[in-house]
């Protein structure tokens, strides 16, 4: 199945990580892929504050749209500059990544094309994999740990429309002594009036938000459920609970530090969400397009297949998923 988590590889020596300091310069511009309502959300704060030293990667049809058309959120049309690679006139100290988890691959040669040697990489993409899937594709750049979580942002044919920008979580693996790099992105980012957050250990971080979205996103694509229903309805909420029962178990399997402490403090966390909003998944699956089933049930059962825990809930949830979109790609004569 896709999305098969990858082994987390050891952190730098510090050979490496001094020598990556000493080199090491200000941000000053950034470059972005992927402009879906999150990209659109967050790319729109660093356009407006950083103009031109702000830019979008884009190819083909959509650099075109994206010059002629702009970029829509809450009903502002607003038009970064766009470009195709890097340059000796604009190459990215920081390059952000919003495209989805089974894009990201057949993202490689536009990230390829806008790098330099110096430019850090920030993925925001939901599952586990993609921070060791880049620094695999990119051994020679600095790769961080990276989320967008809380952001409430719906796009549609007519843009996107955003309620809660939510924030950005990142970092190292290990960020109880945040490196000079690290700070200096959360101060790009911050300057731009975005919330992003150095957590101090990335994987736990990244691995809690899987758990929530193996939860929330699938039940919410397969019942309609906003945010509200979540907890409101019985039915539903079991349903939650039960599949992030099953992320829980084949986590900790792997020896990632979650707990039910964790489980706990998401299913009361679903308190906070405004009632009225949807997850991605609920908008891939109502606009038609394809789904990270792969990086939510689809990594639980490949886990549970390896360590032999039963995940009868998400198996379930993903062969609906799966079969919503293969109904999709079959029309009948």
């Amino acid at each position: 199945m896709p999305c098969h988590p990858r082994p987390i590889p050891p952190p730098a020596d510090s050979r490496t990580i001094n020598r990556m300091r000493r080199n090491f310069h200000m941000i000053q511009t950034a470059a972005m892929i992927g402009m879906g309502a999150i990209g659109t959300v967050y790319g729109h704060r660093l356009f407006q504050q950083y103009g031109s030293r702000f830019r979008v990667a884009a190819g083909g049809d959509r650099e075109e749209r994206i010059r002629g058309n702009g970029l829509q959120l809450n009903g502002e049309t607003f038009y970064p500059a766009v470009i195709h690679a890097a340059s000796a006139e604009f190459a990215p100290d920081l390059l952000i990544l919003c495209v989805k988890n089974h894009q990201l691959v057949q993202a490689f040669p536009l990230i390829r094309a806008c790098l330099a040697p110096h430019t850090i990489i920030l993925p925001l993409l939901n599952g586990v994999t993609a921070r060791d899937v880049l620094q695999k594709g990119f051994p020679g750049q600095t790769v961080f740990y990276g989320l967008s979580m809380g952001i409430d942002a719906v796009r549609s044919a007519a843009g996107v429309v955003n309620r809660t920008d939510g924030m950005i979580q990142f970092g190292y693996r290990d960020n109880r002594i945040p490196a000079p790099e690290v700070t200096a992105v959360r101060d790009y980012l911050a300057a731009a009036g975005i919330d992003a957050r150095i957590m101090p250990d990335m994987v736990h971080a990244t691995w809690k938000k899987w758990m929530l979205n193996v939860g929330l996103n699938q039940v919410s694509a397969l019942t309609g459920a906003q945010y509200g229903h979540i907890s409101a309805i019985p039915e539903i909420h079991t349903l939650f609970v039960d599949a992030m029962e099953e992320a829980l178990a084949v986590a900790q399997a792997k020896g990632i530090p979650l707990s039910h402490r964790d489980l706990e403090e998401l299913d009361h966390m679903m308190e906070t969400f405004p009632k009225i909003g949807k997850t991605s998944l609920l908008q891939d699956v109502e606009a038609g397009r394809d789904t990270e089933a792969g990086c939510f049930a689809g990594t639980v059962l490949d886990l549970g297949q390896e360590y032999g825990i039963p995940t009868p809930v998400n198996r379930v949830f993903f062969n609906l998923i799966k079969a919503r979109e293969g109904i999709r790609r079959t029309p009948l004569e």
